[in-house]
């Protein structure tokens, strides 16, 4: 089962999810700003996507300029922050057993399932 970190509000987030919809698969939603994942579940998702943490950031987002931009930050540093403020988190993320991608292009998306 394919499982979406998915944001109602945004765009990229809502045409990824018509997207699995109209391909009839089975998949889980995770609501990630309401039950932001934690350190460990952060760890891991990083792990799927063979990302390090700040590629996994919204750097434009207005709580990361005025709190971290320009900070020397350590991986665990960004975790931390990205667990504690879960907007910052790049959206939609889609996972499908051990491997997952930030599915913001359809293409890339649809060569994933």
């Amino acid at each position: 089962m394919i499982q979406i970190y998915h944001n109602p509000r945004c765009g990229k987030s809502r045409n990824c999810l018509a997207f699995v919809e109209d391909k009839k698969l089975d998949f889980e939603i995770i609501k990630y700003l309401d039950t932001p994942p934690s350190k460990e579940e952060l760890t891991e998702l990083l792990k799927k996507l063979q990302i390090k943490p700040i590629e996994l950031v919204r750097q434009k987002e207005k709580i990361w300029i005025e709190n971290y931009k320009n900070q020397s930050l350590t991986d665990d540093d960004i975790i931390k922050i990205l667990s504690t403020h879960p907007i910052l988190i790049e959206r939609p993320i889609v996972i499908s057993g051990d491997m997952a991608i930030i599915g913001r292009e359809i293409d890339k998306l649809n060569s994933f399932i």
